[in-house]
């Protein structure tokens, strides 16, 4: 089993293929090793034993009728709990939905089945995607499988540290302020935001609209390119995908190498704040960069430094408007339905019991955001600042083939550091909400381990929208490169659970 897990998805999927093993081998593998391990990490909310396996003989029956199989056929996933699955639990990580069985499957979900990946269960989250640490979820946190008292990021904490303790070889999450990228970085795996509208939302419960994109998580930059390719594309039924085909991640990622590139290292993401251990690997991996050929040159972009600010206010006042849905009359948790209320206060009373404290803050925040007298001097305000953003990005690329930053200021902190302190929390995202401001291509990547507590470190790759392979192209050389040095992939530097 120990050999089966530690596979990975592109050698799991060539196993499967030659008949060296089967998929219902390697989903048992990774069952069994959710049963041994999960009860200490908390990654899942849901595990789909059955449906797994039925996944699993379907392909080996593929291949025992000399079907061809995809590229990923047989390899198992975790599924954030935040698309819809048929058949199956869909929570968000609220208890407004505890229990919700989905009629249908979310495009990324069909996807997924169409390329015969095993999806093993939901994954636990911050309540709708509103956190960076898997705290918020209404079930519970997640542990850091390198230490199981710290976060491992959010809101998609129980994807990466599925990852990162070995219950699945991929992944998949979302990303509305670095909910793909922060997770990763400080489990010491890969995530991926693709270009805003490149992979499909519907299906995917909503929290900002207008930056939400569901992406790919791995343990490798190719194995995380050959689920993008999987999950990516244009969807009729979402009227914010984009109709182009999908940039050749798997190519790039195949090819990786940044000789000849001109890579920009942003200005504005070092400083105070920034743990001394974080910077001291970026600044080793843009050594590392130059030694590969690269030309690295500083840029700056004045207008990031504004972007927490236009972000708390946009991503809330969207949240407001999107969870007004959940009234307790049409789906999910209803409270006070005894005869005695009106339908009013059945849905305040739902409201109150249903939605977690962050969740209240945030939507309190964007309403207050949207009111008669302060739409303009706020969420308006917010929208001319992203704008702002977009141009500095605009102005960055005619110089830069991308950009480099840290992805998050510090290594993952303790479970309930903090709880009482919001603000800090939101710092947690401090350099990845640019890109979704934007709605451009980013990659967390690991870059080795901080010094003062031995925790990963992840390095952030920005790329102009519909350049999502220049993401894969540096960082399967980075990834390359530091193997190379370290002897081994990261993760085999964390300690067994």
């Amino acid at each position: 089993m120990t050999d089966i897990i530690k596979l990975t998805a592109a050698e799991t999927a060539a196993k499967i293929a030659n008949g060296e093993l089967t998929a219902v081998e390697v989903t048992e593998a990774h069952l069994a090793r959710i049963e041994a391990v999960d009860e200490k990490v908390h990654a899942f909310l849901h595990v789909d034993r059955e449906g797994a396996l039925a996944q699993a003989r379907k392909v080996d029956e593929k291949r025992a009728a000399g079907e061809k199989l995809g590229p990923l056929a047989g390899v198992p996933l975790a599924l954030k709990d935040i698309f819809t699955t048929e058949g199956v639990p869909t929570t968000v990580g609220s208890k407004i939905l505890e229990g919700w069985i989905p009629p249908y499957d979310a495009t990324v979900t069909k996807r997924l089945k169409a390329a015969d990946v095993v999806i093993l269960g939901k994954t636990n989250m911050d309540e709708f995607a509103m956190g960076s640490s898997t705290e918020n979820s209404a079930y519970g946190p997640t542990g850091n499988p390198w230490d199981l008292t710290r976060i491992p990021g959010g809101s998609g904490g129980g994807s990466s540290a599925a990852l990162a303790s070995h219950m699945a070889p991929l992944a998949i999450g979302t990303d509305t302020g670095g909910s793909i990228r922060q997770p990763a970085a400080v489990t010491g795996t890969v995530g991926v935001k693709p270009t805003y509208g490149g992979v499909s939302r519907y299906g995917m419960v909503a929290f900002s609209s207008s930056l939400d994109q569901g992406g790919p998580c791995a343990r490798t930059v190719l194995d995380a390119a050959l689920l993008h390719e999987v999950m990516a594309g244009h969807d009729e039924l979402d009227s914010t995908s984009i109709d182009a085909p999908v940039p050749p991640v798997v190519e790039a990622a195949r090819n990786g190498s940044v000789a000849g590139l001109r890579i920009g290292v942003v200005k504005e993401f070092r400083g105070e704040g920034y743990q001394a251990g974080v910077m001291q690997r970026f600044d080793e991996s843009v050594e590392l960069l130059k030694e590969l050929g690269a030309e690295v040159v500083e840029v700056s972009c004045p207008s990031f430094t504004k972007a927490l600010a236009a972000y708390y206010l946009i991503a809330p006042s969207e949240c407001s408007s999107n969870l007004a849905r959940f009234d307790g009359l049409r789906y999910g948790l209803r409270t006070g339905d005894d005869g005695s209320h009106s339908a009013e206060e059945v849905t305040s009373l739902t409201r109150e019991a249903g939605f977690g404290p962050e969740v209240k803050r945030r939507i309190m925040l964007g309403t207050y955001a949207l009111s008669s007298g302060y739409y303009d001097a706020y969420y308006g305000s917010a929208q001319k600042v992203r704008t702002l953003i977009t141009k500095d990005f605009e102005k960055a690329f005619e110089d830069v083939d991308v950009l480099i930053s840290p992805t998050t200021p510090t290594t993952a902190f303790p479970i309930g550091e903090r709880a009482d302190d919001p603000m800090a929390m939101y710092l947690a995202d401090l350099c990845t909400i640019p890109s979704n401001l934007a709605g451009n291509a980013a990659m967390s990547l690991p870059c080795g381990l901080a010094p003062e507590d031995g925790l990963p470190v992840g390095l952030q790759i920005i790329a102009p929208a519909m350049k999502d392979e220049r993401l894969y192209t540096v960082g399967a050389a980075v990834e390359a490169a530091f193997a190379a040095r370290w002897g081994h992939p990261l993760l085999e530097e964390a300690p067994a659970l």
